[in-house]
């Protein structure tokens, strides 16, 4: 199980991430973007994750995934129980989320930085 200050730390080491409080809600963004975002109570975790392959993991793993409310699947986006996901697979969630908002460039940048790390 993932802690909210967990999620925190990851995101925020990220380069040109922030923290803002929406509506009682934790969302970590890149501009204007939201790469992820914590549920009011803080049990669940949404995040960028391409429309394309949404169906794909909340099939293969549904006590863990699943999808938006109706009128979010428009967008990028998908929902997970913490409880369910380990440190390491919300690392790569968040980190992959966050991908989707900066430029290749950033991403390329901060990837390589913490290979030679």
């Amino acid at each position: 199980m993932v802690t909210v200050e967990q999620v925190r730390q990851v995101a925020l080491s990220l380069p040109r991430a922030y923290e803002a409080l929406v509506r009682d809600r934790v969302k970590f963004r890149v501009g204007w973007i939201v790469f992820a975002a914590l549920s009011a109570d803080e049990t669940e975790l949404g995040f960028g994750y391409p429309k394309e392959a949404r169906d794909a993991l909340v099939a293969a793993e549904p006590d863990k995934f699943f999808l938006p409310r109706t009128s979010d699947l428009r967008y990028h986006w998908v929902q997970a129980r913490m409880a369910a996901l380990d440190e390491g697979e919300m690392r790569e969630l968040i980190i992959d989320a966050w991908r989707m908002c900066v430029p290749r460039r950033v991403a390329a940048e901060h990837l390589r930085v913490l290979g030679s790390s």
